[in-house]
């Protein structure tokens, strides 16, 4: 499903990320743990195609390196970034459709996916004509993931979606990734974090990311009997 082989990025001069290789297989939940400047966020950017790299990155086996950053949404990514990045003169609502409609879907698919966003987040249509301005640092995060699923049809990567959230928040997001994973098996998620407990009871398998490399982790390999 998703790819990469022997992917190298840097920035500004610095290597960050080297010789990645890492197979993640269609429908995965897949945890990326690692300390804060380990290569977790420059992985996810990189693979969105923010950042230059070498090596191949390939969706469905389709090679991404000719495709655009603005593009790679299109073809069924949806990102997540730690600091949510939401615009905060838009309506919730608005905000999570934006990505759908810059991907030109048509008006009943954009709703149908709304639809799935509300059954797997009812909370959201509380505050759905909210200004996103106006909420919570946890609504904000439930908002961001609901915006990455509005396009995110295949793969949905999440940049410690954790950090900074009450446990009941917490508890309640782990929630809905595991309904998202019930309800859309299809959907492929790869979720960063720096503690590895928040993610043990839902994914399905754990790597390791330290100085830009990555390794499968001890959990993960005593699981699979190697």
């Amino acid at each position: 499903m998703l790819t990469l082989e022997r992917v190298n990025a840097y920035i500004e001069g610095v290597h960050v990320l080297r010789d990645i290789d890492l197979s993640i297989p269609a429908g995965g939940t897949i945890a990326l743990i690692g300390r804060n400047g380990a290569g977790k966020t420059t992985l996810l950017r990189t693979v969105m195609g923010f950042l230059p790299s070498t090596g191949r990155i390939a969706l469905d086996g389709q090679d991404l390196a000719n495709v655009p950053s603005h593009r790679r949404p299109g073809l069924g990514i949806g990102y997540a970034p730690e600091d949510r990045r939401l615009f905060p003169a838009f309506t919730v609502e608005e905000n999570i459709l934006l990505p759908g409609e810059v991907a030109g879907l048509s008006r009943g698919e954009r709703d149908r996916r709304m639809q799935r966003v509300y059954a797997v987040m009812p909370e959201l249509r509380e505050f759905a004509t909210r200004g996103a301005g106006q909420l919570s640092g946890g609504q904000g995060k439930m908002a961001a993931l609901a915006r990455a699923l509005m396009i995110g049809s295949k793969l949905v990567l999440l940049d410690e979606p954790f950090q900074g959230l009450a446990p009941a928040l917490a508890n309640r997001y782990a929630e809905v990734l595991r309904a998202l994973h019930e309800d859309h098996p299809e959907i492929t998620l790869l979720i960063t974090e720096s503690n590895p407990t928040l993610l043990r009871n839902f994914a399905e398998a754990s790597y390791t990311i330290e100085r830009g490399e990555v390794t499968l982790s001890e959990d993960s390999r005593a699981g699979t009997g190697g």
